[in-house]
């Protein structure tokens, strides 16, 4: 018989990676954030502790694992001091999940990391997680334990909407993109599909090949998981005007934004406006580049995994 967890206390708990978007959260569900101690010693050693009884607790830890490394130990331990306090059912909620690029092995003695990671969650104690576009969303078979992936995409397009453009067409930033671009294209109203296929040399390098669909005087929204070096997203960019697209746009879930990302992407003249969601917390602010909250969104799947309700609603219309 499945236990019910309906009857038991819902708390919500933040690591330091992404404070502001666990706050956000916790106040979409109508809570405030439990109360936990996290330091570090002078040697760099974390330490954590609840400050509040969890036990028998539906408990949420909301933490993106993004550099450094830190930030997913951070999650483990806290993961694991909740299991040793006692709770119902312990919950990651990973609004960025680090190391999803290292998903194959495609090179000779190389680590895939990112089953790896899946693995620690999984040892530490974990239930559950709730995660947000995944780089592959096959890295859902990596997990040995239920997980939940939401899509940015039901926010984001809603604010294209309110931007208004005409004679749309979404391209992907590459041929793994394609299945993210035939989605918003069709939330979008049948926007036409445009696909940029590059390759990469080496690790954050890309050179533009081939561009597949008509651009010439079209509105291009540019879709991606995430943003790093920027290079790659301006040398689509660059690419597509000097096809004739008009009014180029960007969108991405994950704001990674390693090193002079923010300036690239900038001083990117032929980029009008990029929108990027909170999963990550902003390195540099700029009115080039406008953060949407995805916080209801978790929120939202919080409430209805605590209820045992179906959340595949939030998601079913974004797989394309």
């Amino acid at each position: 018989m499945l236990e019910s967890h309906v009857n038991s206390e819902i708390k919500i708990v933040a690591g330091r990676s992404n404070p502001d978007i666990a706050l956000k959260i916790a106040r979409a569900t109508h809570r405030e954030l439990s109360e936990v101690a996290i330091r570090n010693f002078s040697d760099g050693e974390i330490w954590v502790k609840y400050e509040e009884n969890v036990r028998g607790v539906d408990l949420y830890i909301v933490q993106s694992t993004i550099a450094p490394s830190d930030n997913l130990l951070e999650l483990l331990m806290l993961i694991d001091a909740a299991k040793r306090a006692s709770a119902r059912r312990i919950t990651a909620v990973i609004p960025y999940f680090g190391y999803a690029r290292q998903d194959r092995k495609d090179q000779p003695r190389v680590a895939i990391t990112a089953k790896l990671i899946a693995n620690l969650l999984v040892e530490a104690g974990a239930n559950r997680v709730i995660t947000m576009d995944l780089h592959t969303p096959q890295l859902q078979g990596f997990f040995d334990i239920p997980l939940d992936h939401l899509y940015a995409s039901s926010v984001s397009v809603n604010i294209l909407k309110q931007v208004g453009l005409q004679n749309v067409a979404v391209a992907a930033p590459d041929v793994g993109g394609v299945k993210m671009a035939r989605a918003y294209a069709k939330m979008l109203g049948d926007a036409d599909l445009v696909v940029v296929d590059k390759r990469r040399p080496k690790h954050n390098v890309a050179q533009v090949m081939n561009i597949i669909g008509e651009v010439q005087g079209k509105n291009i929204v540019i879709v991606d998981d995430l943003i790093d070096t920027g290079s790659t997203f301006v040398q689509c960019v660059e690419a597509l005007k000097k096809q004739g697209a008009e009014q180029i746009i960007g969108v991405c879930t994950h704001p990674v934004f390693s090193g002079a990302a923010v300036e690239k992407l900038v001083n990117c003249e032929a980029l009008a406006k990029l929108f990027v969601t909170d999963t990550i917390p902003l390195r540099k602010q700029h009115d080039k580049i406008e953060v949407m909250s995805v916080a209801p969104l978790f929120a939202e799947a919080i409430i209805r995994t605590h209820e045992n309700q179906s959340i595949s609603s939030l998601f079913d219309a974004n797989q394309g």
